[in-house]
């Protein structure tokens, strides 16, 4: 095999080991921390059927869980409620964070 395809079979299988594609999304969601009545507003920014990445003006402890509410924009569609748990939260600048979320249970 030449070069060029043994490089797309090592590229097409890296990418076949994600379970799920990331959908991009810009949508104002609401974490009610710890099933309390502690809110934090915060945006989705992507979305996988088995996670999230929630960009949020503070930091939110790893471990944390949380519900959530992703809005939808389409009525033929219902809103995503789903139970998410915190596994890491990045400082993306000195006034944002990025927090990656596992999925843990959907329609709470």
């Amino acid at each position: 095999m030449g070069a060029n395809v043994m490089t797309n079979l090592k590229i097409r299988n890296y990418n076949e080991k994600r379970d799920f594609i990331r959908m991009k999304v810009d949508t104002e969601v609401t974490l009610t921390l710890n099933g309390g009545s502690e809110q934090v507003k915060a945006y989705c920014r992507d979305l996988s059927g088995t996670g999230m990445l929630i960009e949020v003006d503070e930091p939110i402890d790893e471990g944390t869980v949380c519900d959530t509410r992703l809005p939808s924009n389409n009525e033929a569609f219902p809103a995503l409620d789903a139970k998410v748990k915190i596994l890491r939260c990045t400082p993306l600048d000195s006034e944002k964070f990025h927090i990656g979320a596992e999925i843990l249970e959907i329609g709470i």
